[in-house]
């Protein structure tokens, strides 16, 4: 499978920096592009652009995004105790009133499941609980016991009246109501934000699912599934205006079984994980329908994917199956933008860098309490000398800020121009919240292997108005794998650093 990159990527590669948040950047009409990041939001990663005239507007539609997603959660979570679905799921055979948002996901849910003939189904988390224990106890559930969650999943969940408002739920199956739910807040967040004063944009990213809405262009890079870490090239780059993206795989999530991956998605007809597809993205008028049929695409067979998408016309789709096969709808070209071929031109010599090793480096950041905004991030090498390397990775918002990492102000704010990078937003699998995956492939600033020696990774993270820290960890980068892991701090919950040979 060729990897496809656009040059904008490749700027970031060169110069070694791949900056998650931008500047505000100044358009010809008086607007500018605001951009926050915070985790913890569904679970997950959160991104918002906005454009708007002044920062102002631009938090004040923030705000009107986040307290949507608040509202619709507090409806439609299976996770929180105290929402009305799960209340809801509480009662059984009592015909009760619900609200017209929880109303229009279950009808939704209804319609998918009957076009999807059963792919997608509420009562997948009966089977993914069994999964789960059998994960706990390394050894898979037996053929009676994915018999009986199978049956299941097959009963009549509930029955609703649209007319009177009402839904009666009826079995013992445990329902979550996932699929395209992140992607029905996305689209009413993304609403609720275009209303506000002075706001002629919006781009929204929920754990990798994108709406961009309005006034505003965003080339997206989508995640390859076989090299998910975030400054990974891409398997491929789109550029959208009033579209929603959705991508839906087994990369991210799942569990491991007596040394077997088997993926969070499940197929609700058979109690198996879903394996014959590693990754499907769809573009879509309607987030709800990119997010449902992402999802249904893992779970069907490509034949009964291509036959689903036909009843779709305005989605565009691309499958990755798990032995690499491409698969992409005939108008899934029209999306994609300067695409170019990249091709490594660093010479290697005798003591050089082994180039089938690779560095990686697993950030878990602490979790904070409710919706918090992502710290301040700057990773990069230094050799023994503490002379600067390589410039890995920088997470910013406003230039401004950079002053607060100070350690790497201090390696590299000559030789760094915020202007330089625009960066695309990111379609992907569903990432946990704070947890992110970072690679050194073994080059120096300049685009040189360097040489077989002891490096030196330095994390540095600050939060506005919070804590400093400043991390550093030595690696012997030879021949031999080593892994390494970095003590915990406020901001960081866990560091894990793996010298190894990349994967195939």
């Amino acid at each position: 499978m060729k990897y496809k990159n656009l040059q904008i990527f490749l700027i970031a590669l060169c110069t070694g920096v791949l900056t998650l948040s931008m500047k505000p950047i100044k358009s010809s009409n008086g607007t500018s592009l605001y951009v926050s990041n915070y985790e913890n939001v569904l679970g997950t990663s959160f991104e918002l652009k906005v454009k708007s005239r002044n920062e102002k507007q631009a938090e004040t539609a923030e705000n009107a995004a986040l307290q949507e997603i608040t509202r619709l959660s507090n409806i439609l979570s299976g996770y929180d105790s105290n929402s009305e679905f799960s209340k809801w799921t509480s009662t059984k055979n009592q015909e009760l009133k619900i609200s017209k948002e929880l109303m229009e996901v279950l009808s939704q849910f209804e319609q998918w499941t009957a076009k999807t003939n059963g792919a997608l189904n509420p009562s997948a988390e009966t089977i993914n609980q069994l999964w789960k224990v059998a994960a706990s106890k390394q050894q898979v559930p037996s053929s009676n016991q994915l018999k009986d969650a199978v049956t299941l999943t097959q009963q009549q969940h509930w029955v609703i009246n649209s007319n009177k408002s009402t839904a009666t739920h009826l079995s013992d199956a445990a329902l979550k109501l996932n699929s395209f739910v992140k992607s029905y807040i996305i689209q009413h967040a993304t609403e609720a934000a275009m209303q506000c004063n002075g706001v002629t944009g919006i781009v929204m990213n929920i754990g990798g699912d994108i709406l961009v809405k309005g006034d505003v262009n965003e080339k997206v890079m989508i995640t390859d599934p076989r090299a998910a870490a975030i400054n990974d090239a891409p398997l491929d780059m789109l550029q959208l205006n009033n579209k929603a993206i959705a991508t839906s795989g087994n990369y991210r999530r799942g569990t491991m079984i007596q040394n077997k991956w088997y993926s969070h998605i499940v197929d609700p007809r058979t109690g198996m994980p879903a394996e014959g597809v590693i990754s499907a993205t769809v573009v879509s008028n309607n987030a709800v329908e990119a997010g449902a049929l992402a999802t249904a695409f893992n779970v069907l067979t490509t034949t009964e994917s291509v036959e689903l998408a036909k009843h779709s016309p305005d989605a565009e789709y691309l499958i990755i199956t798990n032995q690499g096969e491409r698969i992409e709808s005939k108008g899934w070209k029209t999306y994609e933008t300067n695409i170019i071929e990249h091709h490594t031109s660093a010479l290697q010599k005798e003591n050089d860098w082994n180039s089938d090793f690779e560095l990686t480096i697993n950030l878990e950041l602490a979790q904070q309490p409710g919706f918090a905004k992502r710290p301040f991030v700057a990773i990069w090498v230094t050799d023994g000398n503490k002379k600067p390397v390589r410039n890995v990775s920088v997470w910013y918002n406003k230039p401004k800020w950079l002053r607060d990492l100070r350690a790497w102000y201090s390696a590299y704010i000559g030789a760094f121009s915020p202007e330089m990078i625009n960066i695309s937003s990111i379609a992907s699998a569903t990432r946990s919240a704070g947890i992110y995956t970072i690679k050194w492939d073994g080059k120096d600033d300049k685009g040189n292997f360097v040489k077989q020696d002891n490096y030196n990774i330095n994390i540095e993270v600050a939060r506005e108005h919070g804590t400093y820290q400043l991390m550093q960890q030595e690696v012997k980068c030879s021949k031999a794998p080593q892994a390494l892991t970095m003590s915990g701090n406020q901001e960081v919950s866990s560091v894990t650093i793996d010298y190894k040979k990349k994967s195939k």
